[in-house]
C-alpha cells in the first residue's frame, strides 16, 4: 500500500520488491478504528466508580462524584484520552456531552468528532428551559468548528414530552444516538413500572415513564413514528445490552438508516451481561463498537473491546469483528468515502495490531493497536 504525505491512500497491491521505503510490521495493518460511543468529558472518573452496580447505583455514582475533580484536571483528563484514542489508532469518534469542556480539546484534535449533546430532564415543566440550554450549546459547538446535534438520552431520563420534542429536533438534524435497553432495570421500569430504577427515581421524588407493559425500545419506537422519521435520518441505538427480537425487528421495520453500538466492557462493568451479539448477527444489524466512558470501562481501547467479543462469542470471525469497529461506525457517521477500509483515494489512518494467533487468526491478550500513519 503507497500513501501520499496526507496519508491518502495512492496505491493498493502485491509488494513485488523492496525499496529503502519499505517498512515491515509483526501484526496486520486495519483502517483507523471509530469508536462509536464514548463520553469524553467523562475522563476524570477512571477508576472511580464501583462494579456491577446496576444501572440505579451507576445514576447515584455520576451524581455524586461527576465534579470529584477540578475543571482544569478534569481539561487535562479529556485532552489526554483524546491523545490516547488517537496514538492507538482511533481515527473517528461519536462523542456525548453534556457540557462545553470538550469542544476546544476536539476543535484542536486531529481526531474526527461528531458530538451528540444528550439532554435529560423527568419533568414536563422544565422542557422549555432544557430545549434553550441544549440549542445554545449546540451554537456553542459549532462556533469550535465540531459537527454537533443535540440528542435524547434515554426512555428512563426524560419526560415523554422532552423525549418527543429532543428527538424531533435530532431527526431535524438527520442525526441521533439513543441509549437502548442498556439494563434490565431499564425493561422492567417500563413493563411494569417497578425495580431498581423505579425506586431511585420514586425516592427522589422524580417523574417516571409511562408504564407501558412492552419493551423500553418499543416506547421509544412509538415516540419515533409520533414526530415522523426521514429514510435519510441517522440513527445509533447505544448499548443493547437487553434488547430482543421483537424490539429489533420493529425497529427495523421504522428506522432505514439504523446501527447498533455496542460497548462490552461497560455492559459487564455496570451488569455483568452482554448484548446478544448472535441475534443480533442473525437480523443482520449494523453493529459498531464503541467504549463508552471511564467512569464504567478502564481503557477507551477498540482492541480491548474486540478481545471482549472474542472471549465471549469466539465463533465470530475477526475479520467481522474488525469490519464493525471500522466500516460500520464509518457509516453511521457519513465518513466511508474517507474512513473505514484500505481504498484508493480514502484517507482511513493505518493502525497496526501486534502478537496475532495466526493459525486462529485471533487477537492475543497480548495485541495491542499503534497507528503508524
Amino acid at each position: 500500500m503507497t500513501l501520499d504525505d496526507d496519508g491518502t491512500i495512492i496505491e493498493i497491491g502485491q509488494l513485488t520488491h523492496e525499496t529503502p521505503s519499505t517498512e515491515f510490521y509483526n501484526g496486520i495493518i486495519v483502517p483507523g478504528f471509530v469508536n462509536s460511543h464514548c463520553h469524553i468529558e467523562l475522563s476524570h472518573l477512571q477508576d472511580k466508580f464501583e462494579r456491577n452496580s446496576g444501572m440505579a447505583g451507576f445514576i447515584r455514582q455520576i451524581n455524586r462524584l461527576r465534579e470529584v475533580a477540578d475543571k482544569e484536571a478534569r481539561l487535562k483528563s479529556i485532552q489526554y484520552q483524546m491523545e490516547q484514542l488517537y496514538s492507538s489508532g482511533v481515527s473517528a469518534m461519536a462523542d456525548i456531552s453534556n457540557c462545553n469542556e470538550s469542544f476546544e480539546t476536539k476543535s484542536k484534535s486531529k481526531l474526527y468528532t461528531r458530538t451528540f449533546l444528550e439532554v435529560f430532564g423527568t419533568e414536563e415543566k422544565d422542557v422549555p428551559k432544557i430545549e434553550e440550554g441544549v440549542i445554545s450549546l449546540t451554537q456553542q459547538a459549532q462556533s469550535f468548528g465540531i459537527d454537533a446535534a443535540p440528542t435524547p438520552h434515554s426512555c428512563y431520563t426524560m419526560s415523554k414530552k422532552l423525549l418527543q420534542h429532543i428527538t424531533k429536533i435530532a431527526i431535524d438534524y438527520n442525526w441521533l444516538s439513543y441509549h437502548n435497553q442498556e439494563s434490565w432495570e431499564e425493561e422492567q421500569l417500563l413493563i411494569n413500572g417497578t425495580g431498581p430504577l423505579a425506586d431511585e427515581y420514586n425516592n427522589r421524588g422524580l417523574s417516571t415513564p409511562p408504564v407501558t407493559g412492552e419493551s423500553a425500545l418499543l416506547y421509544f419506537l412509538d415516540i419515533v413514528k409520533s414526530v415522523g422519521i426521514s429514510d435519510t435520518a441517522k440513527v445509533l441505538l447505544v448499548h443493547n445490552t437487553f434488547t430482543n427480537k421483537e424490539s429489533i425487528q420493529k425497529a427495523k421495520d421504522i428506522i432505514k438508516e439504523l446501527y447498533w453500538a455496542i460497548c462490552p466492557l461497560s455492559n459487564l462493568f455496570i451488569h455483568q451481561a452482554l448484548p446478544p451479539l448472535q441475534l443480533m448477527r442473525r437480523e443482520g444489524l449494523n453493529i459498531t463498537i464503541g467504549t463508552d466512558s471511564l467512569s464504567s470501562n478502564h481503557t477507551l481501547s477498540i482492541v480491548e473491546e474486540i478481545k471482549t467479543i472474542q472471549n465471549f462469542f469466539p465463533d465470530i470471525p475477526l475479520i467481522e469483528i474488525l469490519e464493525w469497529s471500522c466500516y460500520n461506525g464509518a457509516k453511521f457517521l457519513n465518513k466511508e468515502d474517507v474512513l473505514g477500509s484500505f481504498e484508493v483515494g480514502k484517507r482511513p489512518g493505518v493502525v497496526l495490531i501486534d502478537n496475532i494467533d495466526y493459525s486462529n487468526f485471533k487477537l492475543t491478550d497480548l495485541s495491542r493497536s499503534t497507528r503508524l500513519i
